[in-house]
């Protein structure tokens, strides 16, 4: 399957639900995406992860702007800019020769780093007080998005992952061996 399709599913993913008046609650395919993009992309440079950055910005723009009818500020989206290069660079690293437990590794650290810097964001504006209290309840909250990027990000990330490692075996298990004697 080709990065760049892969890519586009993320993308979609995104759009999708609220453009159906669907409630996702972070359910997407872009942690799993990123991480296959990275590992799997056809170009082996810098600019591959900035195309994927790239046309995730672009995302974040489109849904921000007519999605959502907020008002668009880049300050509101640079963390999550960076965390879009630093997991496709993650699959560019850790995933090249990827194995089951690269993989779990890579989802675990996909969706707890969003986890952690995306809900800090969100703490350090104005809906949570800025006590302990406060940020317990900013996490405590996010818990539940937490869970589904988590569940979405590790079945996007197996099957692009496992399948083809599995569809690889099956094919290897029909071959005929040859006994050397």
């Amino acid at each position: 399957m080709s990065a760049s399709i892969v890519l586009l599913f993320a993308i979609l993913s995104r759009i999708l639900p609220p453009s159906l008046h669907l409630t996702a609650m972070n359910f997407t395919a872009v942690g799993g995406s990123l991480l296959f993009f990275g590992a799997r992309g056809t170009k082996r440079s810098p600019w591959q992860t900035a195309i994927a950055v790239a046309a995730l910005m672009a995302t974040d723009v489109f849904l921000t702007l007519f999605i959502y009818h907020y008002p668009f500020h880049v300050s509101g989206y640079v963390v999550t800019w960076a965390w879009y290069a630093g997991v496709c660079l993650m699959g560019r690293t850790l995933l090249q020769r990827a194995s089951a437990l690269r993989v779990t590794g890579a989802v675990l650290g996909s969706a707890t780093s969003f986890f952690l810097l995306s809900n800090l964001v969100v703490w350090m504006g104005s809906m949570y007080a800025h006590t302990a209290a406060g940020l317990a309840s900013c996490f405590a909250s996010a818990l539940p998005f937490y869970r589904n990027d988590l569940v979405s990000t590790g079945l996007v990330a197996g099957a692009l992952f496992g399948l083809p490692a599995l569809a690889t075996r099956m094919v290897d298990a029909f071959q005929p061996h040859h006994d050397i004697a």
